[in-house]
C-alpha cells in the first residue's frame, strides 16, 4: 500500500522527482510556481511512498471555477510506467485525492509513449506499456479528454549516437543548410537573461509574421527567467555580423531536452539559422548528457492541412523519431457535473469573449 507525502522543499522536489522515470520539466517545482503566479493554478506536490521509497511523485494544479475545482497534472504523474501494480496503486490515490477535493475533473497528461512512427506508415510501432497503461485508463472509466493541452505528438532523436551518426542520419537538404549557414556566416551564442529583450522582439515578431497569438513581455520574461535562473533552459542565439536573427530556448530536466521556444527575424533568413540552431541544440544537449532531444510538437493528423504540418516538414528533415504520446485523460468524479461543465464551460467562456 502505498503512503503520500507533501513536499514543500524545492531542492528535494527536483532532486527526487529528476530520478524517476518518466521525469518531465512541466513537473518541476519552477513550473507550478510559473502556473501559480500566472495563471491561479495552486500547486500540490505529492509524493507516493511504497517501503520508505519514493516510487512517484505529481505536481498536481489545482484551480477553483466558480464553485467549482478541477485538477491538472500536466505531463505527469511520473513513476515506472512498466509496472501496472504501481500504476494502479497511484491512479487509486489520484481518484481518491479528486474525490476528496470534490473536483469535476482530474486530467493527466503522462510522458508515455502510444506508438512511434507515422500512422498507416511501414515504420508504425505501438508501445506495450502505453498501451497497457491506456487499457487500465479505460477500465477504470476515465476519458480522452477533449482539452489536449500539451501536443500529443512530436519528433525525438535518440541522443546516445555519436554526432557523426546524426548529422549523418539528416536529409540531404537538412544537412546542406546546416552548412549553408555556417558558410554564411551564422555563429551562435549563448543567451542569458540580460538576452530576454531579444528573445522577446524575435519572438513577437515571428508571431507577426506566422499569424500566432503571443502574450505579453511579462509572461515570457517570469517563463524564461525563472528556467534560465534555475539551470532548466538554455537559449541559443544565433547571430550574423553581431545581429541577433534567430534563436531557441531549451528547457532541460532528467534524462530529456526539449525544443520549447524558436524565432527568427524577417532579414537574413536565407542565411537558414534555424537549422544550425537546431544542430547546435542537439550537440549541446548531448554534451550535457541528455538521451534524448525532443523537437515538441507534431501534427495531430499528419494530413498537410494540419495546421503544424510547414513545421513538422521542417522538424522530420533532422531524421527523429515520429513519437505519439497517450494523450490527456481525465477522470470525472462525478459523471452528470462533468458533462454539465465540459458541454457548458465554453459557450460560458464564448459568451464572455463576445462581450
Amino acid at each position: 500500500m502505498l503512503t503520500i507525502e507533501t513536499i514543500t522543499d524545492r531542492d528535494q522536489w527536483n532532486n527526487t522527482l529528476r530520478a524517476l522515470p518518466y521525469a518531465h520539466v512541466l513537473q518541476t517545482w519552477e513550473w507550478g510556481e510559473f502556473k501559480r503566479s500566472t495563471t491561479g493554478w495552486e500547486p500540490q506536490r505529492l509524493a507516493f511512498y511504497n517501503e520508505g521509497q519514493i516510487v512517484a511523485m505529481a505536481s498536481v494544479g489545482i484551480r477553483r471555477v466558480g464553485p467549482l475545482k478541477v485538477m491538472y497534472i500536466s505531463k505527469g504523474p511520473a513513476l515506472a510506467y512498466e509496472d501496472p501494480a504501481l500504476c494502479a496503486a497511484v491512479l487509486d490515490e489520484l481518484q481518491t485525492l479528486a474525490q476528496k477535493q470534490t473536483a469535476v475533473w482530474l486530467k493527466i497528461d503522462p510522458d508515455v509513449i502510444a506508438g512511434t512512427g507515422v500512422p498507416g506508415e511501414q515504420d508504425e510501432a505501438p508501445n506495450t506499456a502505453g498501451q497497457t497503461f491506456l487499457n487500465l485508463l479505460k477500465s477504470r472509466g476515465w476519458r480522452f479528454s477533449a482539452d489536449q493541452v500539451q501536443f500529443r505528438n512530436t519528433i525525438t532523436l535518440d541522443l546516445t549516437q555519436s554526432e557523426d551518426d546524426l548529422l549523418a542520419a539528416m536529409s540531404q537538404n537538412t544537412r546542406r543548410k546546416v552548412r549553408t549557414a555556417e558558410k554564411k556566416g551564422v555563429t551562435v551564442r549563448v543567451g542569458t537573461a540580460a538576452d530576454l529583450h531579444i528573445l522577446y522582439d524575435l519572438y513577437r515578431t515571428t508571431g507577426e509574421r506566422d499569424h500566432f497569438l503571443i502574450r505579453p513581455p511579462a509572461y515570457y520574461e517570469q517563463a524564461w527567467r525563472t528556467f534560465i535562473e534555475a539551470g532548466l533552459a538554455h537559449p541559443l542565439i544565433a547571430e550574423f555580423e553581431g545581429k541577433p536573427i534567430a534563436h531557441v530556448i531549451l528547457f532541460h530536466f532528467g534524462r530529456k531536452s526539449w525544443y520549447f521556444y524558436g524565432a527568427s527575424a524577417n532579414e537574413e533568413r536565407e542565411r537558414m539559422p534555424n537549422y544550425l540552431l537546431q544542430w547546435e541544440a542537439m550537440r549541446w544537449s548531448k554534451a550535457q548528457g541528455y538521451t534524448a532531444y525532443d523537437m515538441w510538437g507534431a501534427p495531430d493528423e499528419f494530413i498537410e492541412s494540419d495546421s503544424l504540418w510547414g513545421v513538422y516538414e521542417f522538424k522530420r528533415g533532422f531524421r527523429g523519431t515520429v513519437t505519439r504520446y497517450i494523450g490527456a485523460w481525465d477522470y470525472a468524479p462525478s459523471a452528470p457535473l462533468y458533462a454539465a461543465y465540459t458541454q457548458l464551460w465554453p459557450r460560458v467562456l464564448a459568451l464572455l469573449r463576445r462581450r
